[in-house]
């Protein structure tokens, strides 16, 4: 789990160490306040959670800096958000 973290890859996907560090906290705190994971990591651990949402390309800080998640296809070929809080289904 750490070593995602270790690596540059995931700090260049999100645009460097401080969007990183903002994103997993928001995120987080989404989970903890009763938000659905959008993996299934078994164990149950937020933060391998929200590492693998990263990696993933499901969520992603927007330009005021919120939290965005990213549609995805449904089994009838149709987009969907994800349902997190500011989610829309066009980005």
């Amino acid at each position: 789990m750490m070593d995602e973290l270790k690596e540059e890859e995931i700090v260049n996907k999100v645009g460097g160490r401080f969007k990183l560090s903002t994103l997993i906290q928001k995120r987080m705190v989404a989970l903890n306040t009763g938000a659905r994971p959008l993996v299934d990591i078994k164990g149950g651990d937020k933060l391998a959670t929200v590492l693998q949402e990263i990696i993933q390309d499901k969520i992603y800080l927007d330009l005021e800096g919120n939290i965005q998640t990213r549609p995805t296809e449904a089994f009838d070929g149709e987009a969907q958000p994800y349902g997190t809080p500011g989610a829309t289904a066009d980005e």
